[in-house]
């Protein structure tokens, strides 16, 4: 039998290091961390079959770094919590968010050894239960039309093993759509392996993508540990330079050799790559290699904004409303109609994602089992920001003459910088006589002279 790997996360260095003596002993392969921090980066490192997770830790409590994991969909493994100030409610919210068992601090080492052996007994028997129900639920939500063609098309793409580029807004659902494709192509069954761009530097880019070789030991790297599987690079515009180099290269060459190492490994993952709307100002500025984005646009969809499928927010708010209650043990609400037809009209600048958190806010702040329009006009109201594009902002959210008045302005500036300047120019191009136009430009605030000097 393969020999399990163990995740120690816990702030206090004596609790480590007699954990890793006795799960060491046990015939375990530990790694510990002393925060939030070093476990994201352990679990990043490799694969755990299990986490032991302190609860109360200084930079981020357990039961936050428990729910971002879940929310990231990186919970692939068991989780057991300690807590040397445990409470029924922290060990019932803890196992809502898919944590397999509690445990209580001073740890009973016997009891201890006795989660461990349970927790990746039951992870075994139930790896392909799981997989098989993850499949069936990970299909991203919405009946429209843009949806449904969005699905059809990312379904096709699964049946192929060339890489694919998912280009969209942030919050849009990318790695969800990534996900649905590697749950639907024949790699399910293989891992699937999330990195996050931002998280690699220029100093170690190669040992975390590549892996390492020294003394015989090896440490794989993010390109081995998907072998056979799906990687996920998560906003590719985050990559530093020096990974863009890296990867680029192993998708061209179809081999990497070892930090450390000289044997070639073979790469054999597919990878699935997210990036943002303006990838071509990205490249064309420089801060983006174009020979990495033609070895992964190969296959490549739109995933649209929010906004462009608003018919099917009703929909997402009670997919949400339902999930959040089985997996956050949160009150149930539901929204009221008028509710549901004013976020259908709402911009949602920060798409699926600040639906959902606005979803978590109203059902944890809000009494009564239905969320009426006032409860949602106070928390979209706290989110309204003017500096966003004109097509972001909640010009519903004001007054009809001042949203008259911000439409007009945002209008007419963007025009004006499309006009070089020339106010002329402008009046031909929205149609106003000019004397009228630069009138509404005084009016409304509008500073055209330095770029109309020599109109």
């Amino acid at each position: 039998m393969t020999t399990a790997n163990v995740l120690v996360v816990d702030d206090e260095a004596d609790i480590r290091a007699l954990i890793d003596e006795i799960l060491s002993e046990e015939g375990y392969k530990v790694t510990v961390a002393a925060n939030a921090a070093d476990a994201r980066a352990a679990k990043a490192a490799g694969r755990q079959d299990l986490v032991l997770l302190d609860i109360w830790m200084p930079d981020m409590d357990g039961i936050s770094l428990l729910r971002e994991w879940s929310d990231q969909g990186l919970l692939d493994c068991p989780v057991v919590m300690m807590s040397g100030h445990g409470t029924v409610d922290t060990a019932v919210e803890a196992t809502r968010l898919g944590a397999f068992d509690f445990v209580e601090k001073p740890l009973s080492l016997a009891k201890l050894l006795r989660t461990v052996e349970r927790a990746l007994d039951a992870a075994r028997k139930q790896s392909g239960t799981a997989r098989s129900t993850a499949q069936l639920l990970i299909a991203p939500v919405g009946r429209s039309r843009l949806m449904q063609s969005l699905r059809e098309k990312v379904q096709q793409f699964a049946g192929h093993d060339s890489p694919v580029l998912l280009v969209g807004e942030v919050g849009s659902g990318r790695s969800a759509f990534a996900r649905y494709i590697h749950a639907l192509s024949h790699r399910a069954d293989a891992p699937v392996v999330h990195l996050v761009a931002a998280s690699l530097t220029d100093s170690n880019a190669e040992e975390l993508l590549l892996g390492s070789e020294k003394d015989g030991n090896v440490n794989n790297g993010y390109l081995e540990r998907a072998r056979n599987g799906t990687l996920i690079v998560d906003e590719l515009g985050d990559l530093c330079a020096q990974a863009q180099k890296l990867l680029s290269s192993v998708l061209e060459q179809g081999y990497f050799v070892r930090r450390g190492g000289h044997e070639q490994v073979r790469f054999q993952a597919r990878v699935v790559a997210t990036v943002g709307d303006d990838y071509e100002r990205l490249i064309d500025s420089g801060k983006l290699r174009r020979e990495l984005v033609s070895n992964l646009n190969v296959l490549m969809a739109k995933v649209p904004p929010l906004r462009e499928y608003a018919e099917d927010v009703p929909e997402l708010l009670n997919y949400y409303v339902d999930k959040l209650v089985d997996s956050e043990g949160l009150p149930f609400r539901r929204f009221g109609i008028a509710a549901q037809n004013r976020l259908r009209n709402y911009p949602w600048p920060d798409n699926v994602r600040e639906l959902k958190n606005l979803v978590r806010r109203l059902m944890l702040t809000g009494s009564g089992e239905e969320i009426k329009l006032d409860e949602v006009e106070a928390e979209i109201g706290r989110a309204s920001v003017t500096s966003e594009p004109l097509v972001k902002q909640d010009l519903l959210s004001l007054p009809l003459r001042e949203a008259r008045e911000q439409f007009e302005r945002a209008y007419l500036q963007q025009q004006l910088q499309l006009c070089d300047g020339k106010v002329g120019k402008l009046a031909k191009r929205v149609g106003m006589e000019r004397t009228h136009l630069y009138r509404k430009l005084r009016s409304l605030g509008v500073d055209f002279r330095a770029l109309a000097s020599d109109d």
